[in-house]
């Protein structure tokens, strides 16, 4: 799970060409679409955005660009292609977990495509940013819960299988607090007359000693990146790829027992290290 600050990806600016106008290359696409402070931006970019989701997306967006979908409309997209992730994963076995796979992918495919499309067409809304806390939010709540009813299997076996079903809301739970840290910390400030946090290091990282080195060793074991839909999915594939030796049912038990404690320490970890930077303090 990432924890990026809130991403204002309905951005107007200079040089953004007028309504209704169509790019004549993806470079000039590009220029427009993905400026550097867009691709420089420290926790805002998920990995797989970095890594090779940016080249894609261009190609998609010229597609979104000569319909009339709105920004909002691509984000709506995402939104689906989310919550489809997670139906999915009631499918039992290999293919539930592939599926999961494939389309949480795009689902971070369309996520960088309805940025593109609000900045090539200057378009800004704060609904557009609300639609895509709500994309996120549901979707890295409805994984763990989809996964928890992969532990139980079918048909559950009452009382015995609600210990998984439990485990996977407790896990969505944790997840939603966690993410929901970082938007406490921009309703704090902005209610106490602060200025935005800048996307830098300085601002985010732990000003005491104990906690920054705890901080720095959390970088050699990242685990609390394991709640973003994108890991979330690859874990779980790799978990039914174990279930074809193991058992699908045993695989998947096994990944959640391991997920929710390690979720609670990344929960607790999170608000430290808050309180530990400067992000709350005037």
């Amino acid at each position: 799970m990432t924890n990026e600050p809130p991403l204002v990806h309905r951005s107007a600016g200079l040089g953004v060409p007028p309504h209704g106008k169509r790019p004549t290359s993806i470079a000039e696409l590009r220029a427009v679409a993905q400026p550097p402070e867009v691709r420089g931006r420290r926790n805002a970019e998920h990995w797989t955005a970095s890594l090779y989701l940016r080249n894609l997306s261009p190609y998609l967006t010229w597609l979104l660009l000569k319909t009339n979908i709105s920004a909002n409309g691509v984000t709506a997209l995402m939104i689906l292609a989310g919550w489809s992730t997670a139906a999915v994963l009631l499918i039992p076995g290999i293919w539930g977990a592939l599926l999961a796979l494939i389309l949480g992918q795009l689902q971070m495919l369309i996520d960088c495509c309805d940025g593109e499309v609000a900045r090539w067409r200057g378009t800004s809304s704060p609904a557009g940013v609300f639609l895509d806390k709500v994309g996120h939010y549901t979707t890295e709540a409805l994984i763990p819960i989809a996964l928890g009813i992969r532990a139980a299997a079918y048909p559950f076996d009452t009382p015995a299988d609600y210990l998984w079903t439990t485990l996977g809301t407790t896990l969505a739970l944790v997840i939603v607090l966690n993410k929901a840290l970082n938007d406490m910390v921009h309703v704090a400030r902005a209610n106490a007359g602060l200025t935005k946090l800048a996307d830098t290091h300085g601002e985010s990282a732990p000003t005491h000693g104990f906690v920054a080195r705890l901080r720095a060793a959390a970088k050699f074991l990242p685990f609390h990146r394991l709640y973003h839909s994108v890991e979330l999915t690859m874990l779980v594939f790799v978990a039914a790829l174990v279930g074809l030796v193991i058992g699908d049912d045993l695989a998947n038990r096994l990944l959640l027992v391991a997920l929710v404690p390690l979720s609670i320490l990344a929960l607790i970890g999170h608000f430290v290290a808050i309180m530990a930077s400067k992000r709350v303090r005037s």
